[in-house]
């Protein structure tokens, strides 16, 4: 089936909306924080590629899980579009606005919320702003603020890796990229951890990030700088209010979410594979190997919100209705046994994985992410030469929302 496939086409068993209610897997809950990939596992083999879900508040939803049914979600927005105006559930008021999911799904005016030419003008000032920012020496600030974390810890001989390091380090950067004073931004951590896991705060702490962008607009407004906000409200593309802070919005919670997340995942990777580490010490490894090596195998966001079914069609062997809600299994469809039939072998040099999405979607600032990875721990293990875990490997944990699979804790230790 395509596009042009009748309206009229019936619900079949299958159906996220026919089953809304029904005994579908929860990407929410004590199972879905603890042992995600085994539930995307078992929808695999029940589904196939693609598997009815639902979501928190148990909002039906389509799960993508496979690699090549991903790629053409991502690559035609004609099809599976990004506006969320056309969501059926929420059109026809079933979904509140107040919902714990509508800070991660719902329409906002930012480019992710857009397709064809509205969203090539916005994304355009976006990719402007970060590159401009990127080229006003984001090294320096990674350095300058990697080793101010580092000073912190520095004289204890061991610390916590996740909370010390991998959580402030991206915020830090970002701050000075976006223009905000550091203390707002270490403010924030929080606020998009918890729009990221749902729950009854999302909504109240995605209001705070609002709020605290919303008044920095305002001042560079009135106080122009050298910052992605400045650069934002001087763009041609003559961005309004509105749009200015949600794509401040944007680049916040998702630059810092999966930088931080990633750069734990490669601290826990060399940590714990000691002839990746001692490889990196001695040159014959580099930090972007190790970090292909993880966007393949624990992608910084495990679930990608949000597609939406522009007519009736068929998607891996399933008929999805007009308006209804996809989302991206991006852990999945990297380790999808027809394209990765064994995750033992390498995938050097391979950079297919869907990390950053694709398509015209795909994350516009991933080399500044990459930065502040590489550069991270090139500055950590030139302070720390010794360092090496506290714990036993099979002792650290994570825990999952339906997003993302965060690090739990990284305990260290390294002389004084």
């Amino acid at each position: 089936m395509n596009d042009s496939t009748e309206n009229d086409l019936q619900v079949p068993s299958g159906c996220p909306v026919a089953h809304h209610g029904a005994d579908l897997a929860r990407l929410y809950g004590p199972e879905a924080a603890t042992d995600p990939v085994g539930i995307y596992e078992r929808l695999r083999k029940e589904h196939g590629s693609v598997a009815p879900v639902l979501l928190e508040g148990d909002v039906p939803a389509w799960l993508v899980l496979g690699y090549r049914d991903s790629r053409r979600v991502l690559d035609n927005p004609r099809q599976f579009s990004r506006d969320a105006r056309i969501w059926r559930d929420w059109r026809e008021g079933r979904i509140e606005e107040t919902s714990p999911i509508m800070p991660m799904v719902g329409w906002r005016p930012d480019c992710v919320s857009q397709d064809g030419e509205p969203h090539r003008r916005l994304r355009g000032a976006v990719t402007d702003g970060l590159q401009a920012a990127a080229a006003r020496g984001i090294r320096r600030h990674v350095t300058y603020f990697a080793n101010k974390q580092i000073d912190a810890f520095a004289d204890a001989g061991h610390t916590d890796l996740v909370a010390d390091y991998a959580e402030q380090l991206p915020m830090l950067v970002l701050t000075r990229m976006l223009g905000l004073p550091a203390a707002d931004g270490l403010r924030m951590i929080e606020s998009c951890a918890q729009v990221f896991k749902g729950g009854e705060g999302a909504l109240e702490h995605n209001e705070r990030i609002m709020q605290i962008l919303a008044e920095l607009a305002e001042r560079k407004r009135a106080e122009p700088g050298s910052d992605l906000a400045t650069a934002l409200l001087e763009h041609p593309a003559g961005l309004d209010h509105d749009e200015v802070v949600s794509h401040l919005r944007l680049v916040l919670i998702a630059a810092h979410t999966t930088t931080s997340n990633l750069l734990a995942r490669v601290l826990q990777r060399l940590l714990t594979d000691t002839a990746r580490l001692s490889g990196l010490v001695s040159g014959e490894l580099n930090v972007s190997s190790v970090v292909e090596e993880v966007m393949w195998d624990a992608p910084p966001l495990s679930v990608l919100p949000g597609r939406f079914a522009t007519a009736d069609m068929e998607l891996g062997g399933h008929h999805v209705q007009e308006g209804e809600l996809l989302i991206l299994g991006l852990a999945a469809g990297n380790l999808d046994p027809e394209v990765r039939p064994d995750t033992a072998v390498a995938v050097q040099g391979n950079q297919s994985h869907l990390a950053f999405s694709a398509g015209p979607h795909e994350c516009p600032g991933q080399n500044i992410g990459q930065s502040i990875i590489e550069i991270g721990v090139d500055v950590l293990l030139h302070r720390l030469p010794d360092l090496r875990l506290a714990v036993p490997p099979e002792e650290l944990s994570s825990t999952a929302s339906t997003w993302e699979s965060r690090l739990d804790s990284l305990p260290v230790e390294f002389a004084v």
